[in-house]
């Protein structure tokens, strides 16, 4: 009989879900206001070549917060982290390949 409650409690642990507080999902909504005010503040300041690096920047910073609190990986397991961590990875190779191909291309020469 003790056995069947150890599995029982087993299998409960398993699918518990973390709770997040409201107040967490409060400090995030603001922040990412912020960052939304941010970006259209850097949008009207001429920065130069930095303008869209600040954006971007500003960007994956508001992803990063949705990623973790809203789509609940930072309290998921190690696995859904490395799913994450492997899309992530994917898309920068990804882009670094097609940064590549456009830095190596000939310009005016053709």
């Amino acid at each position: 009989m003790s056995e069947q409650n150890e599995h029982a409690q087993h299998a409960e642990g398993e699918h518990a879900h973390h709770i997040v507080s409201p107040k967490t999902y409060a400090i995030i909504l603001l922040a990412l206001l912020v960052g939304t005010a941010t970006t259209v503040w850097a949008s009207y300041v001429d920065l130069g070549i930095w303008n869209p690096i600040i954006a971007l920047a500003i960007a994956c910073t508001k992803a990063t917060l949705v990623v973790l609190f809203f789509m609940h990986v930072k309290y998921s397991t190690r696995l859904t982290m490395l799913t994450v961590a492997a899309g992530i990875f994917m898309f920068l190779t990804l882009i670094g390949m097609t940064l590549a191909d456009y830095i190596s291309r000939a310009w005016g020469q053709w």
